[in-house]
């Protein structure tokens, strides 16, 4: 039978502990979120939904993205027993270089339309926590403000080459003589995809008032005063601007890019060179054997080709046929830092997120990308430690089995 009795008054203030009162609602939102779906959640409550919804959707379907995110849901770790991981180390070497994490934030355009801290929010995270931070050509803060705001952290450059080849070559010298150390070299966008996301909603560069926007402000008026009493935007490759998102990248985009472009464009680089948007393994030999210093296997954030391959799917392959002669970095559908971690057991060398730092930026500008940084490292480390493996080196295509609900048959899937 059970004893009881009546508890005295300083028992029952060991018990409970009063929570300290935090004051500041930015401090107080941002702490109170766990994961990056949780910052998504704040992201949507505190922007617009049509910039919102130019960092969340995709092209056509979405199918892409979806498929993107699931890869990494079905997956099965493999942990191992009984090994010292009272310190794990997640740095890593990437471009001739060091991170502190497997991870850097990935290129995204017009990037102060989320939130107006932009690319100066990610830069200056980025170099606070030793990661690089990569400029997209489409962003909205200047090769020489970003290097300012990360003036001794990694700064990478994402190229797309345009209609007037005289605008990519001079960013290209700036970028170079900002002192940024690698070259992103885009091939996956010879035209905007159809994001229908923008078109429904009436997206533009500038953004357009409506009855639809002006109802949609109501209650976020932060994000208009934000917008409207802060610098204009800057784009890092566009001298005008004036309508939709696919209309602007149609017009500066160049659909007859090619191999020789690749070669241009590399002799005028003196760093590193790594091409985005490969989606195929003989396209990842050709390049291998020409010798360029990374790929990234990448379906642009499934915002390009709906239906395209999936990054993750392809990895393995990749990493077994061509991971000798060349670094491997992934983007698309990560979301934690499991993902991570995954990707780089089954033979990625680096990895990149971008929307996961969009939603950090909308739910708390620099202090949010600060935030996904964090909640990002403590999933790397926990989970290494969870699988018991020291050291990024240890990880290995045996501590991940890739599931799939998808089976190819011929030129079509099915769902298994």
């Amino acid at each position: 039978m059970v004893k009881r009795q009546v508890p005295r008054p300083a028992e029952l203030l060991e018990l409970m502990k009063f929570k300290k009162l935090d004051l500041d609602p930015k401090h107080r939102r941002l702490s109170a979120a766990l994961t990056i779906d949780d910052l998504r959640k704040v992201a949507k409550r505190r922007t617009p939904a049509a910039a919102f919804d130019y960092t969340d959707g995709a092209a056509e379907g979405e199918i892409s993205m979806q498929r993107s995110v699931e890869a990494f849901e079905d997956i099965e770790f493999h942990p191992a027993i009984l090994h010292d991981v009272s310190h794990v180390d997640a740095t890593t070497q990437i471009l001739g270089g060091s991170s502190a994490q497997p991870f850097g934030i990935a290129p995204t355009g017009f990037t102060r339309l989320m939130q107006t801290e932009g690319e100066t929010a990610g830069a200056g995270a980025a170099g606070a926590a030793g990661i690089p931070f990569t400029l997209s050509t489409l962003g909205t803060t200047s090769i020489e403000d970003v290097k300012a705001a990360n003036p001794l952290g990694r700064n990478w450059f994402q190229l797309y080459v345009m209609r007037q080849r005289e605008v990519s070559y001079g960013l290209v010298e700036r970028a170079a003589a900002a002192g940024f150390d690698t070259l992103f070299f885009t091939v996956d966008t010879p035209v905007g995809g159809a994001r229908l996301r923008d078109t429904r909603n009436g997206f533009s560069i500038p953004p357009q008032l409506s009855v639809g926007t002006v109802l949609d402000a109501l209650p976020r008026p932060w994000w208009w005063w934000d917008f409207l009493t802060t610098a204009k935007l800057e784009f890092a490759s566009l001298s005008s601007t004036g309508g939709t998102v696919g209309e602007l990248i149609d017009s500066a985009m160049d659909p007859t890019i090619s191999f020789d472009d690749l070669a241009e464009i590399r002799a005028m680089w003196p760093g590193k060179l790594a091409v985005k948007g490969v989606q195929t393994l003989e396209d990842a030999k050709r390049l291998a054997d020409l010798g360029v210093d990374a790929i990234v296997l990448s379906n642009h954030g499934g915002r390009q080709l709906d239906r395209a391959p999936v990054p993750f799917h392809l990895l393995p392959q990749v990493a077994r046929e061509v991971g000798s002669d060349l670094e491997i970095i992934l983007d698309t559908g990560i979301r934690s830092g499991a993902d991570i971690v995954a990707a780089i057991a089954l033979g990625a060398d680096f990895t990149l997120i971008g929307r996961a730092y969009l939603y950090g930026l909308m739910a708390g500008g620099r202090e949010g990308v600060d935030r996904t940084i964090e909640i990002l490292s403590d999933e790397v480390e926990r989970t290494m430690k969870l699988l018991q493996v020291p050291t990024l080196k240890d990880l290995t295509p045996e501590h991940v089995t890739q599931l799939s609900r998808y089976t190819r048959i011929g030129e079509g899937a099915r769902i298994r």
